[in-house]
C-alpha cells in the first residue's frame, strides 16, 4: 500500500560519493515504484543551530524546522540515514532532532503522570546507519548503544512504532557486488514502506 514517506538524509557532507546518498536514492526508487510519496529532508543543506538554552524546547523552532515538522507530521513512515561517527549519530543529526522536538512536536507534558505524551504515534521508522567497522563488531563489542539510544530515547519516546534498523558495516571496503546487495535491500524496504 502506498505511503507518505519522509526520508531524512543525515550525512553532514554533500558529496554524492558517500554511500549514505546512494542508499537514500535506492530507498526513494523503491518507494516511488510502489506509488509512495517521498519528501526529503537533507540535513547538510539546512541551517541547523545547536540548542543551548533548555527553555528553547518550549518555544517554536525556526521556519526551516517548522517546515521539517510539517513533512514529518504528514508522513506515515520516516526513514533516517546517517553515518556512524564516534559511536553514534553525527552532531548535526542530534542537533536536528533537538530542534525538531521543540514546541511539543515530538513529546508533550502529561498532566496525569510524569511520563510524556507521545505526539508522533501511528508512524513507523527505519534507521539506516553506515560504518567503517563490521556491523557485527559494533553490535557485539559496542552493544550498538548509539543506535539503540536514538531508537528508544528519541524515536520510541515520540511514539514511532515499529522501529526497524539496518546497520551497514565495512562501507569503506565494499565491493561493487556487496554495495549493490545493500542498494537492492534499500529498494525493497522503500517499496514496502518499511
Amino acid at each position: 500500500m502506498p505511503k507518505n514517506i519522509c526520508l531524512i538524509q543525515g550525512h553532514p557532507h554533500h558529496d554524492p560519493a558517500h554511500f549514505c546518498h546512494a542508499l537514500g536514492k535506492a530507498y526513494e526508487e523503491g518507494a516511488r515504484s510502489a506509488g509512495s510519496k517521498i519528501e526529503w529532508l537533507t540535513l547538510a543543506s539546512m541551517d541547523i543551530q545547536f540548542l543551548r538554552n533548555p527553555d528553547d524546547f518550549a518555544a517554536p523552532p525556526p521556519v526551516e524546522i517548522l517546515e521539517a515538522q510539517k513533512k514529518i507530521k504528514a508522513a506515515d513512515h520516516v526513514c533516517i540515514i546517517y553515518p556512524l561517527w564516534l559511536g553514534t549519530m553525527p552532531a548535526l543529526v542530534k542537533a536536528f532532532f533537538e530542534q525538531l522536538s521543540r514546541h511539543e512536536f515530538a513529546i508533550s507534558n502529561n498532566e496525569n503522570s510524569g511520563w510524556p505524551r507521545k505526539m508522533l504515534k501511528g508512524k513507523s521508522a527505519r534507521v539506516v546507519v553506515t560504518m567503517g567497522m563490521p556491523s557485527a563488531a559494533y553490535k557485539i563489542f559496542f552493544g550498538a548503544h548509539g543506535v539503540k539510544g536514538f531508537e528508544s530515547a528519541i524515536l520510541g519516546i515520540s511514539g514511532f512504532k515499529p522501529i526497524r534498523d539496518s546497520l551497514i558495516g565495512g562501507v569503506g571496503g565494499l565491493s561493487t557486488r556487496q554495495a549493490e546487495r545493500h542498494l537492492i535491500r534499500m529498494r525493497t524496504y522503500g517499496a514496502r514502506g518499511e
